[in-house]
């Protein structure tokens, strides 16, 4: 079956682009306002794309109110944010704070998570994820219609000792950290337990 992707609307655009390009892994996001409101919320539409300077992209689609989501706006205002990982453990938490709640409502506090301050950025950590990335603002684009995508630098990166096995060759433990990803549907997720290996030719 072909489809015009032009020719669709939005949501069904999002149904073949979410549903067809995964796994992707989470950014559960951590933000301020202009007038320091903090904010949670994770975003499946981002992975890193260097590492000279290291740099992620985030990709925001539109509020379905037609606005910028929260997220969207403090970034533009701030120029800053955090990304943490999302492990098993930590998989409804991330689901509380995906709701479409009022900007004035705390996140955090609905999922009770555990914060901790950043050394660079406003946005606090989230201690409970195996890792956290303070990223300042590089490019803001506006995709589309309130659908932005964000390219920024990571400016430091704090891994969870527990997962550290060889501090002086960077050596992590990605397995022990379950991280999960999105995959299709209104809510599938995937854990990164069946894997294998194929090195790469000489």
């Amino acid at each position: 079956m072909h489809y015009d992707m032009r020719a669709l609307d939005a949501g069904r655009r999002y149904r073949i682009i979410g549903n067809c390009i995964t796994p992707r892994p989470i950014a559960w996001v951590t933000s301020r306002s202009a007038d320091g409101v903090l904010n949670v919320a994770p975003f499946s539409f981002f992975n890193a794309i260097g590492n000279d300077p290291p740099m992620i992209v985030l990709g925001l689609v539109a509020h379905p109110e037609h606005r910028f989501k929260d997220t969207a706006t403090n970034i533009r205002d701030a120029g800053e944010f955090v990304v943490a990982l999302v492990s098993e453990p930590d998989a409804q938490a991330m689901n509380l704070t995906s709701a479409e709640v009022a900007p004035e409502v705390d996140e955090a506090g609905l999922a009770e998570l555990s914060l901790a301050p950043a050394v660079a950025v406003s946005a606090p950590l989230i201690t409970t994820s195996p890792a956290n990335f303070e990223c300042r603002t590089v490019h803001f684009i506006e995709t589309g219609p309130h659908q932005v995508a964000i390219l920024a630098e990571v400016l430091h990166a704090h891994i969870r000792d527990d997962f550290i096995t060889d501090p002086e060759r960077m050596v992590f433990d990605i397995p022990a950290m379950r991280l999960i990803s999105r995959l299709h549907g209104g809510g599938y997720y995937g854990r990164c337990t069946d894997v294998f290996e194929m090195k790469r030719p000489g």
